[in-house]
């Protein structure tokens, strides 16, 4: 029987979440035979890999140690979003002045309600990857800690799982930075903080990376002082100095303020603050807070699993696989944060399906075919795909960047928005290698040239697509018309000018 868990605050909706991913006095079933597929994990990967499984008629067994759903429903994508969500609306709100809208009255941000309601839809999505649903679909769900006790055994609550195929799909949570006095001083994670119920007036986030950037804005907008520490100088995976600017630029618009190169020394507790001392362009500086967000990269989860007897290498880094996302033991393969370094949902649910394929039809699918894209969800986006410049040019392709600003379309005119796209073209070619998109939507944006680059056509193809007007994609557009007119050399355009002549 399963020991009971609870998710702060003990509210109604959190009692629904937890009787959906995590049931109390859940009874994990008498293992019956050797299992097609063994699942440890019930995040994004686990979860595609066993209910596609069971789907197929493999006879599969689940097994999870916290709450099904992992990090995506329980402190990542639709906790982060639904909140994100709010903080937009208050965004809009604050530049309403400039649209010609005005209104009186205070506009007063109910942080708990925010809150409330970010509780309330995860309890509503949470029945999508709930216990009683896998058991419907048939798939043997074991609830507690296991480990592996062979190549092909793995024991959970005293019952060992025989399997025949197996993959570890265990995710991946918080990083902890070793920074003297941090765990005295007490501090949270992505975890922690969608379990908080007051707003912290004051707020430092060590990170600036995706998740503390977005955490960075909304409760930049949910009126907390928020200062960003980061000991490089880069934000959201950009290098590219004109993306680091607007977004910076947007950021600091919403009140935040940012230390970059900078190295956080200690922290400590003074009085009811929480102070850090750190060094910045060559002076030390502290800053008081009243909570500390650490959003310093993600660590994969492999402890207690006992590798070692079922003889699959790890690192640092997470299992170690390869191209087909075997482990050195050729029956187990690993999936999703764990395993990978692009550490996305969407990647998770990718590689899950590579390893049915390879573990259940002996398929040779491969996860260096996989085209990524990834966003950054502030507020505008940062989304990308493939190589930037730099990547492509260190792997010695010369590179074209054809780059269009928000501002050069008429959506972008009526919106009064910011933004651009760039798009990494091989040199002499139509070759898509990689983009990158700065736009309120740019997430949604990215899917084009995602589809373009996996369907093998490049910018020829995209010029001669009909998009919409007056949309925001016609970035795209007139990006690959930008390509397309680089075809008319001096002698070509001389060549057409004459021809137009003999028409006419």
């Amino acid at each position: 029987m399963t020991t009971e868990i609870k998710v702060h605050p003990d509210d109604e909706f959190n009692q629904t979440l937890v009787r959906n991913a995590h049931p109390a006095g859940w009874q994990n079933p008498m293992p019956n035979g050797r299992y097609n597929l063994l699942v440890i994990g019930g995040g994004s990967a686990g979860l595609v890999a066993a209910v596609g499984a069971a789907g197929l008629g493999a006879k599969v067994a689940l097994v999870e140690k916290h709450l099904l759903g992992g990090d995506c429903l329980n402190a990542g994508c639709v906790p982060s979003k639904t909140i994100l969500r709010s903080a937009k609306a208050i965004g809009d709100i604050r530049r309403a002045a400039d649209l010609g809208v005005t209104f009186s009255g205070e506009v007063v941000v109910d942080f708990a309600a925010v809150m409330e309601r970010m509780r309330r839809i995860r309890a509503d999505i949470s029945y999508h990857d709930s216990a009683q649903r896998f058991r419907d679909l048939g798939i043997d769900l074991y609830l507690g800690e296991g480990q592996f006790t062979g190549a092909n055994t793995f024991a959970v609550d005293g019952r060992v799982i025989t399997f025949s195929k197996a993959v570890i799909a265990t995710g991946a949570r918080a990083a902890f930075i070793p920074i003297p006095g941090l765990p005295e001083t007490g501090y949270i994670t992505n975890e922690g903080v969608f379990e908080l119920t007051e707003l912290p007036p004051r707020l430092a986030v060590i990170g600036a990376g995706p998740i503390g950037l977005e955490m960075a804005q909304a409760f930049a907008r949910f009126g907390s002082q928020v200062t960003v520490f980061d000991i490089l100088p880069v934000m959201g995976g950009l290098r590219d100095p004109q993306g680091l600017a607007l977004i910076r630029a947007a950021l600091e618009a919403d009140g935040i303020q940012f230390f970059l190169e900078s190295q956080t020394q200690k922290v400590e507790r003074v009085g009811a603050d929480k102070v850090l001392t750190f060094t910045h362009a060559g002076e030390t500086k502290t800053v008081a807070v009243d909570e500390i967000l650490l959003a310093a990269g993600r660590r994969p989860n492999i402890e207690g699993l006992n590798l070692e007897a079922a003889g699959v290498a790890y690192s640092k880094k997470g299992v170690t696989v390869n191209d087909w996302l075997q482990t050195s033991n050729p029956a187990i393969y690993g999936a999703g944060d764990v395993a990978i370094p692009a550490q996305f949902t969407h990647t998770a649910d990718a590689t899950a399906r590579i390893v049915l394929q390879n573990a259940l039809f002996l398929g040779r699918k491969k996860y260096s075919d996989l085209i990524i894209p990834w966003t950054v969800y502030t507020d505008p986006e940062i989304a990308h795909v493939g190589l930037f410049a730099y990547e492509a040019e260190e792997r010695g392709t010369a590179v074209d960047t054809y780059t269009i600003h928000l501002q050069e379309t008429d959506r972008g005119r009526t919106d009064g928005e910011e933004g651009f796209v760039k798009i990494y073209v091989k040199q002499g070619s139509d070759k898509i290698l990689g983009a990158t998109i700065i736009a309120r939507h740019a997430g949604e944006m990215i899917s084009e040239i995602t589809t373009a680059m996996k369907a093998g056509v490049g910018m020829g193809t995209l010029a001669q697509t009909i998009h919409p007007y007056p949309t925001q994609a016609e970035m795209i557009k007139k990006a690959a018309e930008a390509w397309n007119r680089t075809r008319l050399t001096p002698t070509v355009a001389k060549l057409f000018a004459k021809w137009l002549s003999w028409r006419r």
